[in-house]
């Protein structure tokens, strides 16, 4: 990594210091959640049809939690907000602890309530290491802050295997109790945050240019509906993942090491994701990205034996990080700073609203028809974000020839 000489520069080199370290930190509970969410809801719930209920309502409430997390930010600043979510974290870890040792699904999906309005804030990680950036290393912030989940995939996992029994009998409260020191740690890494609040209250809907015009844009419409599509069908495969897993005869410690070897997928291409977008553009990437995703859907179709399960987990993870940091990227051209609160939180309820019908409808998938289900339900919506993608590159193409037309 080159040394910045640009002051400005510098500080955004700082922020996505701190921002990787509480990716890597914070985002282990996502981790944990993951894998044990679908088992502790497994051995919680009234139905087996429930199980992933867990999951689907910590989504359902990142959707919701969104819209308001972004505009708090915009009035007291980012560091508020994620130091808020760190609060929420722990308040749903102790609860999923509590839930576990007394034996109330109730409790568990209250833990699930509070750990979904720190997905919420956490979403904004990655929009966050682009404040302070200059259009030329905004791809490369998002880029190296998405990289620290790569840490958090090997910390989420390890705790699952070191303190799932330390409670026994109560399955799984040991890992749900490292939650509450995890948000602690990943606290106090977030008091070195530097970034402003942006300039006028971006609160009101009021700042920059009305929503409607921003929508408007094909590079919007295109980077969410991508955005939304790419993570909705990462989570229709990984929220059922652990329960087919065990369902085909694995253990939950096999379970563990694909959700280990997914997350890793997920964020190792971060180190390389931002300069590829930066060296040949936004929608190569974002398409390379529902190419892999599409991959996933068609090695889990050929058959259900374990290897099968790590490859098509495997590029299930690298197919969200492409379409995702493409996609994330390609909302930060198409709004002004005074913009940002309200754009990125219709694009967070947007993408987390999908993703909350993918949850729901994962665990009764697999319950109703089984785990090839799961692989074809991602079809539709594959395609229509691959023809959206044509029209932008199209429409781009069209613009950048009318342009040179006029210069000529």
């Amino acid at each position: 990594m080159r040394r910045p000489s640009d002051p400005a520069d510098r500080r955004t080199w700082r922020n996505i210091a701190v921002l990787f370290f509480a990716h890597a930190v914070l985002g282990s509970q996502l981790a944990i959640h993951i894998i044990l969410g679908g088992l502790a809801g497994a051995a919680l719930a009234p139905e087996r049809s429930l199980a992933t209920l867990p999951i689907s309502i910590v989504v359902l409430v990142s959707m919701l939690t969104a819209p308001p997390a972004s505009l708090l930010m915009g009035r007291y600043g980012r560091r508020a907000g994620f130091l808020l979510a760190a609060v929420a974290g722990a308040a749903g870890g102790a609860l999923a602890v509590r839930a576990l040792f007394v034996g109330s699904f109730a409790l568990l999906i209250a833990g699930a309530v509070f750990t979904g309005i720190y997905q919420a804030f956490h979403g904004f990680f990655r929009f966050a290491a682009a404040d302070t950036a200059s259009e030329r290393l905004k791809p490369k912030a998002i880029s190296w802050v998405f990289a620290g989940g790569l840490v958090s995939a090997l910390i989420g996992p390890e705790v699952v295997r070191l303190t799932s029994d330390l409670f026994a009998p109560a399955p799984f409260a040991g890992a749900y109790a490292a939650i509450i020191v995890i948000n602690v740690v990943g606290a106090a890494g977030l008091a070195f945050l530097d970034i402003p609040v942006p300039p006028r209250s971006a609160g009101g809907d009021g700042a920059g240019r009305p929503l409607i015009e921003i929508v408007r844009q094909p590079a919007f419409i295109v980077a969410v509906l991508c955005a939304m599509v790419g993570f909705a069908a990462m989570s229709l495969v990984m929220t059922s993942t652990p329960l087919a897993l065990t369902g085909h005869g694995f253990t939950t410690g096999h379970a563990a090491d694909v959700i280990r070897w997914h997350i890793v997928a997920m964020f190792a291409p971060s180190f390389v994701t931002g300069a590829v977008i930066a060296r040949i553009g936004h929608v190569p990437v974002i398409g390379a990205g529902l190419l892999l995703l599409a991959l996933c859907g068609g090695v889990a179709l050929a058959g259900v034996d374990l290897h099968h399960f790590y490859v098509a987990l495997i590029a299930l993870g690298c197919g969200w990080n492409f379409t995702f940091i493409g996609a994330t990227s390609l909302l930060a051209t198409v709004h002004h700073p005074t913009e940002q609160a309200k754009v990125q939180g219709l694009n967070d309820f947007l993408v987390f609203g999908l993703v909350a019908v993918a949850s729901f409808a994962s665990g009764a998938l697999l319950d109703l028809y089984g785990w090839h289900a799961v692989q074809l339900a991602m079809i539709p919506g594959l395609a229509l974000s691959a023809a959206a993608l044509g029209w932008l590159a199209l429409t781009t193409r069209g613009e950048k020839a009318t342009i040179r037309d006029t210069r000529l």
